[in-house]
């Protein structure tokens, strides 16, 4: 799995991040591939950001939810309990 690959926040709002499309490749700039893991089929629909230019930038259901996840975590570091 790659880095989610952000440049950063929008000023507006958190949770839409601004992605460099240098670090795209076309297919993830035209939405046809995760953002993510690059995967094609399912088609992503999860939006995760955006690119500069104001195009949208999409994943997969299982990176959409890994990136919210790691956007929910608070500045406390976690724990395992056994």
């Amino acid at each position: 799995m790659s880095i989610l690959p952000y440049a950063g926040t929008d000023d507006e709002t958190t949770d839409n991040h601004t992605f460099s499309p240098e670090l795209l490749s076309d297919a993830q700039c035209m939405g046809d591939a995760c953002a993510i893991c690059h995967a094609r089929w399912p088609r992503p629909r999860h939006p995760l950001g955006v690119l500069p230019d104001g195009g949208c930038v999409f994943g997969c259901a299982e990176c959409s939810g890994l990136a919210a996840a790691y956007g929910a975590r608070g500045e406390a570091p976690e724990f395992a309990v056994r």
